[in-house]
C-alpha cells in the first residue's frame, strides 16, 4: 500500500492526519498528492462547490499594521479611503451577485473592529438586503465580542470571516497591533453567539510549510470548515512589496495538504487567484471546492461569468453550504 493509499484510507475511515503526517506530503510527487486530495474532496463534499462574493464597505485608515495590507494607515498605498457606505449600495450589489448566481455576499470592513453605531448602520444593511434578496449574508467586521455578533446575527449574518492569517509563530512577523490570540477569542466569540465561520490565511507572507501546516491545523481544531486560502499579491507601499509570489506548483500542492487536514471542509481559493496561470483551475481539480468571484477588496479578481463557465465545465454545482 502506498502513502497515499493509507492516508486516504485513513480519513476514510474517519481519522484525522497528524503534523507530521502532513509534512511528508511535501515531498510526494505533486500529481499523485493532487490525485488524492481530489478523490477525498468528491468522498467528503460531492461534487457541491460554494461561491461567494465581497463589498468593500469601508475602506481605507486602518488602525492596525498587518504588513501585506493597502488599509493600514501605518503605510503609503494608493489604496481608496471612506467611511462606512450606505444601505442602498450594500443592497444593489446583493441583488447584482445573485442575479449571477451568486449565494453568499459579504460586507468587509477596515479597522480593528466596527464601533457600536457602526455595528447599528450594518444591522440596518443587513435588514435592507433581506427584504429585496435571498442572498446569504456574510460579514468580516474585525475583533468584535459575542454581543456584537449575537446583534448581526439577529439582523440576518449567518457567517463571519475572521482569517486568522498564517500560524501561530509567525504571527508577530506580519502583525503587531493585535494577536493571534485576539483573532482566536473573536472566531470563539462569533461561533457563540450562532454564527458559523470563514478563516483562513494568507500564503507568501515569509511562512514556512509548516507555518501554514500549524494554521490549518489550529482551523480544524476549532471547527472551521470553509477555509480561505489567499495568495499574496505584494502591493507598493507595504513591508511586504517586495515579497516573493508563491508560484504556482507550490500552491496547488498547499491546496491539496489543506484538503487532507479538513477532509470536509470548503478549501476556498481567495484573493490573488489571478496570479494563478490558470486563476485557480488546477486547484479546484486538487482538493479546493469553493472560491471568492469578483473583484477583491484592494486588487482585482475574476468575474462572477468567468467563474461560472469553468465550474460549469469542471462539473461543479453551486450550492450554498451553512454547515
Amino acid at each position: 500500500m502506498t502513502t497515499m493509499e493509507a492516508i486516504k484510507n485513513k480519513l476514510y475511515a474517519g481519522g484525522r492526519l497528524t503534523k507530521q503526517e502532513a509534512m511528508t506530503l511535501t515531498e510526494v510527487p505533486l500529481e499523485e498528492l493532487c490525485a488524492a486530495a481530489n478523490e477525498v474532496r468528491a468522498h467528503f463534499c460531492g461534487n457541491v462547490f460554494d461561491v461567494c462574493t465581497i463589498i468593500n464597505g469601508k475602506s481605507g485608515k486602518c488602525s492596525e499594521n498587518c504588513k501585506f495590507c493597502a488599509q493600514s494607515r501605518y503605510y503609503r498605498t494608493k489604496v481608496d479611503a471612506y467611511s462606512l457606505i450606505g444601505s442602498e449600495t450594500i443592497v444593489e450589489q446583493a441583488k447584482y451577485n445573485e442575479e449571477r448566481g451568486v449565494l453568499r455576499y459579504s460586507i468587509v470592513t477596515s479597522g480593528r473592529a466596527l464601533s457600536p453605531k457602526e455595528v447599528d448602520r450594518v444591522c440596518e444593511s443587513l435588514e435592507a438586503v433581506q427584504k429585496e434578496s435571498d442572498i446569504a449574508l456574510c460579514g468580516s467586521f474585525g475583533l468584535l465580542e459575542e454581543p456584537e455578533f449575537a446583534k448581526l446575527k439577529q439582523a440576518g449574518l449567518t457567517r463571519v470571516h475572521n482569517n486568522l492569517e498564517t500560524s501561530r509563530r509567525n504571527f508577530p512577523n506580519v502583525c503587531t497591533t493585535h494577536t493571534y490570540d485576539d483573532k482566536i477569542a473573536a472566531i470563539r466569540a462569533a461561533q457563540q453567539a450562532g454564527l458559523t465561520v470563514c478563516s483562513g490565511g494568507i500564503i507568501g507572507l515569509g511562512e514556512t510549510m509548516e507555518d501554514r501546516i500549524d494554521m490549518a491545523i489550529d482551523l480544524r481544531e476549532m471547527g472551521i470548515r470553509s477555509i480561505p486560502v489567499n495568495l499574496l499579491s505584494p502591493i507598493p507601499g507595504t513591508p511586504f512589496e517586495e515579497n516573493e509570489v508563491v508560484g504556482d506548483a507550490e500552491m496547488i500542492r498547499i491546496i491539496a495538504i489543506f484538503r487532507m487536514l479538513v477532509p470536509d471542509a470548503y478549501i476556498r481559493l481567495a484573493g490573488g487567484r489571478g496570479l494563478l496561470a490558470d486563476k485557480g483551475r488546477q486547484c479546484f481539480l486538487s482538493g479546493a471546492n469553493a472560491a471568492i468571484s469578483g473583484d477583491m477588496l484592494t486588487t482585482d479578481g475574476i468575474t462572477i461569468e468567468q467563474d461560472m463557465r469553468m465550474l460549469g465545465e469542471l462539473g461543479y454545482e453551486v450550492v450554498l453550504r451553512d454547515d
